[in-house]
């Protein structure tokens, strides 16, 4: 455990506790969209916002990590699906704790579907890489949420709550998983799942303060951070936005100190 200590505190704020996540992992499941084409200068940006981690596949860790001059965690994601493909539910390994390792990796990220056709795969294999994170001392983040023929709503706090659950009884060290609209049903989130939550962006919002207002009350439900995606690397200034995020989330910023930043 103490090799999972020292990677974990790579990736977060030690006086914080918390996290500020960048994934950059869509070029698998959307393609090369806006935002994800000139990764140094995302990653620049981001990281000069003061995002603590950015995540991505493997091939992305060449073109993007660590090119800014600045320290920031890395998490290789292990899992990946298309949306062009038959099931885009179906997340299936596409990289390994060792590959990691070896990149310099802080961590290892996974994603599983609860409900999905493919659950059982996918939960054999969380715990199998769960399995392989302890041996080498890798933190495990897993990004879990309840989607599938069975699922009515993604973002029904109960689902939610079970599926965050399902990660972390399976040995994840952080788990990411959707805001469930208001502090009280998230923080029935939180309570059941026991390690750190980080919050997931969502499809790309409109307005920055639905952004803010969200990132502030996940905390408030006694979340540990975010893991944004679009929301930061679509946005028309990626910088003022990841400032705004990182200094509620780090700082204890309010919404509208935050939103200083995008003036």
């Amino acid at each position: 455990m103490f090799g999972k200590n020292i990677r974990i505190e790579r990736m977060i704020d030690r006086q914080s506790g918390n996290a500020v996540i960048v994934p950059m992992d869509h070029g698998i499941s959307v393609g090369p969209i806006p935002g994800l084409i000139d990764m140094k200068k995302t990653v620049n940006d981001v990281v000069e916002g003061g995002a603590t981690a950015v995540l991505m596949h493997k091939g992305i860790v060449p073109q993007g990590h660590r090119t800014s001059g600045h320290d920031v965690g890395l998490i290789l994601h292990l899992s990946a699906s298309t949306d062009i493909g038959v099931n885009s539910n179906s997340k299936v390994l596409v990289a390994t704790v060792e590959e990691a390792l070896k990149l310099g990796a802080d961590a290892v990220s996974m994603h599983i579907n609860v409900g999905a056709e493919t659950e059982p795969q996918m939960l054999q294999d969380l715990g199998m890489v769960s399995r392989h994170c302890t041996e080498w001392g890798m933190p495990l983040i897993a990004m879990a949420y309840p989607r599938g023929p069975t699922i009515k709503n993604s973002f029904d706090p109960d689902a939610v709550a079970h599926a965050a659950r399902v990660a972390m009884e399976l040995g994840a060290d952080i788990v990411k998983c959707s805001y469930t609209g208001d502090i009280d049903s998230f923080r029935h989130v939180v309570k059941g799942t026991m390690v750190p939550v980080v919050i997931a962006g969502g499809p790309k919002m409109d307005s920055d303060m639905d952004i803010l207002n969200m990132v502030h009350d996940s905390l408030e439900a006694g979340g540990h951070g975010v893991s944004i995606g679009r929301n930061v690397f679509q946005h028309k200034n990626v910088k003022g936005i990841m400032s705004a995020v990182s200094d509620i989330v780090l700082h204890g910023a309010t919404v509208e100190e935050a939103a200083k930043h995008l003036n």
